[in-house]
Order: structure tokens, then sequence, then C-alpha cells
């Protein structure tokens, strides 16, 4: 499994020459960690943001695999989103275009 400096590694790898999601993102995983998304910076900075996504590092890696539904994990309390739902989307259809 990887480390949270891991998936920031990947994160900020598949975002570079993005636009940018317009809005910050901050992805909290329960306590091992964050990655914060602001424009084209990634970085691990637990710093506020539009939208927060609380998932656990398994489940993000399975969403990430395609083994794991994205509403499926909010509907039984795996996901949880706060604040404007949009920006997590965008972030998602933005990774989906690069895979």
């Amino acid at each position: 499994m990887a480390t949270v400096s891991q998936i920031t590694d990947r994160l900020r790898a598949a975002l570079q020459g993005e636009p940018g999601l317009g809005k910050t993102l901050k992805i909290d995983f329960k306590g091992e960690g964050v990655i914060h998304v602001d424009g084209a910076q990634v970085t691990n900075d637990d710093a506020p943001a539009d939208c927060t996504v609380l998932i656990s590092r398994e489940d993000l890696e399975a969403m990430a695999k395609g083994e794991l539904d994205p509403m499926a994990a909010m509907m039984r309390g795996r996901l949880k989103i706060q604040g404007d739902m949009s920006v997590a989307m965008k972030l998602q259809s933005m990774l989906r275009t690069r895979n």
C-alpha cells in the first residue's frame, strides 16, 4: 500500500500541466496525513480548503483502481465530502482523463 507521500507524488504528477481545480481541495486520510491541492501546488500541508474529502488510504487506492465506486463508498460512510462537492468531482474527472 502506498504511503501518503507516495500518493502525494502520484497526484502531483497526474495534475502536472492541468489547469487546476479553481478552488482548494484537502484529502484527509483520517489521522494518517493530508494532501492539499491549490492550483498546481500539491502539498502535505494541513491548510483550510474549499472542499475536504475524508477517506482512508486503502479506500482511495481502491477507488483509483476502480475497485470501489465513489457513490457506494459515500453511501457506506467510507467517503465523506465536506464543503464544495463540485471540487472533488472535478478532481475525479481530471484524474479519470489521465488514466
